[in-house]
């Protein structure tokens, strides 16, 4: 009985996933148990399994949207990856201002960099993909938390602006700017980033900087089917 067990606990969950990636918008638990015809506490089991896994990720009310590893390739255009799309952008921005520009997508650990177009210098050189940040100490973490589909109180100011700065936060002489990505929902999938060394990126250079950012964000986003013009505006 153990093995058919576990094969009927996997339908389950996989039911569960695809309720999830089909649905135009986050789905509370107790609505994928009315969908599933599951109790309510076996929904709540197996989501959090999907969610141990990355494959589902819960917003601040708690209601159920696709996880980071989804999203890395769930918007595709020819068979062009969420990185693929991405790439112009991260080239026009690296060679526009000379400094790391890096691709970051939410998970559950913080901001996972998926990819880079490195520096023309030397210093701040630094390789951070397959790192994750914590959202509140990096400016792409700060954005993404900022243009969450719960929308918390704390981003307002980010919100308004379009784009987040972090400044000797993560990492002493470390600063950045970073605006977010969105996908055909209109939700926040990924955030677009400029960082280097503060004796390079000050806050002078760093304004001069934010509106090819926002241009470059706001062309991968229509790129991923966006059409929204709040964009990265």
């Amino acid at each position: 009985m153990a093995p058919q067990s576990g094969t009927q606990a996997i339908d389950r969950a996989a039911e569960l996933l695809v309720s999830v990636v089909e649905s135009p918008r986050a789905l509370g638990v107790g609505e994928l148990s009315a969908r599933s015809g599951l109790p309510k506490s076996t929904t709540s089991r197996l989501v959090g399994a999907l969610e141990r896994r990355g494959l589902v990720q819960r917003a601040g009310d708690r209601r159920v949207a696709p996880g980071p590893v989804l999203l890395r390739f769930a918007h595709r255009d020819g068979g062009a990856s969420l990185a693929e799309l991405a790439a112009p952008a991260l080239r026009a921005l690296a060679e526009l201002s000379g400094e790391t520009i890096n691709l970051g997508v939410p998970t559950p650990l913080g901001v996972e960099h998926l990819a880079q177009e490195d520096s023309r210098h030397f210093v701040g050189g630094t390789n951070w993909v397959g790192r994750r940040v914590p959202y509140d100490l990096a400016a792409n973490g700060k954005v993404l938390r900022a243009f969450a589909a719960d929308h918390p109180a704390g981003g307002r100011a980010i919100r308004a602006q379009g784009y987040a700065v972090a400044i000797d936060e993560l990492e002493h002489g470390l600063a950045a700017l970073a605006a977010p990505v969105f996908g055909p929902d209109g939700n926040a999938v990924a955030a677009l980033s400029i960082s280097g060394p503060t004796m390079r990126l000050t806050r002078e250079r760093i304004a001069g900087l934010v509106p090819a950012l926002l241009e470059q964000a706001r062309e991968l986003s229509t790129r991923l089917g966006n059409h929204d013009e709040r964009g990265a505006a």
